[in-house]
């Protein structure tokens, strides 16, 4: 069962699933409010929406305050192909292959096989965004994982990596 509500200003869709064991709430970019839960009574979930109330605009803050990137691209995909020769040959570390998608969450993605995929929203963002991506993902290739030594190697290419990443967090996906 599915119902959608506003409540408080919020728009929001309660699902109820019987075999769920516990209730979830969870905010979309949208500031939606999605609760998961077994129970069907309503006064259940305005008792979890009362209880839930200042983590909701705790959220919605953090919503409010994401930036969103240019429609328009800055730069080309020979361009980011480039940034990743660039580094990879300056790194000395080498990727099998490169490939690009729209994501929704991620900015880059390394996997085992020596692969690594670009969101194409980098096109949209400032060149210093985009060597830090490429640069993270590159890393994988000799830790993939995310461990100090990880962290390290990014920190020695780009000195400046833990503003970069902030930066980025603050940019919202589509």
């Amino acid at each position: 069962m599915s119902d959608t509500k506003s409540y408080q200003n919020y728009n929001i869709k309660v699902i109820v699933n019987r075999r769920l064991k516990n209730s979830y709430i969870s905010i979309d970019r949208e500031k939606n409010v999605l609760i998961k839960t077994p129970y069907k009574s309503q006064t259940f979930v305005d008792s979890l929406l009362e209880e839930k109330a200042s983590w909701i605009q705790k959220q919605f803050t953090k919503i409010e305050k994401l930036k969103i990137i240019n429609e328009t691209p800055l730069y080309t995909k020979e361009f980011l192909h480039e940034r990743v020769d660039y580094f990879s040959s300056l790194m000395d570390l080498n990727y099998e292959k490169l490939k690009f998608r729209k994501m929704k969450s991620q900015w880059g993605n390394c996997n085992s096989k020596r692969e690594i995929t670009l969101n194409s929203e980098l096109l949209k963002v400032e060149k210093h965004l985009i060597d830090y991506v490429v640069v993270h993902e590159l890393s994988h290739l000799r830790f993939m994982n995310h461990s100090k030594e990880f962290h390290q190697l990014v920190e020695s290419f780009l000195p400046n990596s833990k503003e970069y990443r902030k930066e980025l967090k603050s940019i919202r996906l589509h």
